[in-house]
């Protein structure tokens, strides 16, 4: 009788053990459950952040089966590696003529240069396409500025477009250096170069600049300003109204350049579509940025903000 008893009474503690065991085990599966639920919903959520914060940048469809007008934004630096390149620049051209929908192109530029080689490509580019489409009608649309290379891709449409007070021109090369000699001395570092060839070093900050080498330079310099020159000749013919300084480097407002013959009116992108082209419907054909490099840019400027925030608020307090 004891036996069985004792056997009943660890029939019951391994049951009951048993049902503790499937308990915890079940609230295990359903913490997990609600863990993964709340991360799901964390991640939607941030997708659906993310996508509101970049949907505004995100290029229109380009497959558009009514009339528009093309736009192309050259944007920022012109350079190889960035979004302004020769070779985005030329697809996204190349794009809109093919299109039997495109009525007219618009360049939106808002850009203070960069690389001369990038631009002329560009510039050569337009003129040819310009050529092979005479129907199709380009324009640039100069927003706070068209400067310098930038400018020089303008040129290649067949009117330029700006606002009274946006920043024109800048028709001139530069090349920067900087010159460490004085200041080496004063530390006691002596300078040790080795080279084959007389003036393989002669943009060398750390090395004193010779007359001889400064005159090269400076010539080399003039005869990429030389055909900076002629490329807006040659795409501003008789518009272009002269003066001594209007190749010197100089930049003017909106107002000034069209008096100089620099720009042929003043609008912007959909005042050119909607009144010159009469296509107001407009159709981005620039190609698109990585999103991560969107996500990395916009990052970078929001800690930028932020620190300069802080930096604000700490200086106010001292």
């Amino acid at each position: 009788m004891t036996e069985h008893v004792g056997s009943a009474g660890h029939h019951w503690e391994r049951r009951t053990l048993q049902k503790v065991l499937l308990e915890h085990i079940k609230e295990q599966r359903r913490a997990r459950r609600w863990r993964i639920f709340f991360k799901l919903m964390i991640i939607i959520f941030i997708a659906f952040l993310l996508y509101n914060w970049f949907h505004k940048d995100l290029p229109q469809p380009i497959s558009s089966s009514k009339d528009h007008t093309a736009l192309i934004n050259i944007k920022g630096e012109i350079d190889s590696e960035k979004e302004a390149s020769a070779e985005n620049i030329r697809d996204a051209l190349h794009s809109a003529f093919k299109n039997k929908h495109v009525k007219g192109i618009v360049l939106r530029v808002n850009s203070p240069g960069g690389s001369p080689v990038q631009a002329r490509q560009i510039f050569e580019e337009i003129r040819s396409l310009r050529t092979q489409h005479p129907h199709v009608k380009i324009y640039a649309a100069i927003e706070d500025l068209g400067a310098s290379a930038a400018y020089l891709i303008s040129v290649a449409a067949d009117a330029i477009y700006a606002d009274k007070t946006s920043l024109v021109g800048s028709i001139g090369v530069r090349m920067d250096s900087f010159g460490f000699v004085e200041v080496m001395k004063k530390v006691g570092i002596e300078r040790r170069l080795y080279t084959a060839g007389k003036h393989k070093a002669f943009l060398d900050p750390y090395l004193p600049s010779k007359p001889d080498e400064v005159d090269f330079i400076e010539r080399q310099l003039g005869k990429v300003h030389e055909v900076f020159i002629n490329n807006v000749r040659e795409g501003r013919g008789t518009r272009l109204h002269e003066t001594p300084e209007i190749f010197s480097g100089y930049f003017w407002c909106g107002e000034d350049a069209l008096a100089l013959g620099l720009i042929d009116g003043y609008g912007d992108a959909h005042y050119i579509a909607k009144e010159i082209i009469h296509a107001p419907d407009m159709v981005d054909y620039t190609p698109g940025v990585n999103l991560l490099d969107k996500i990395a840019n916009r990052l970078g400027a929001s800690i930028g903000h932020a620190f300069s925030q802080s930096a604000h608020s700490f200086m106010k307090g001292l």
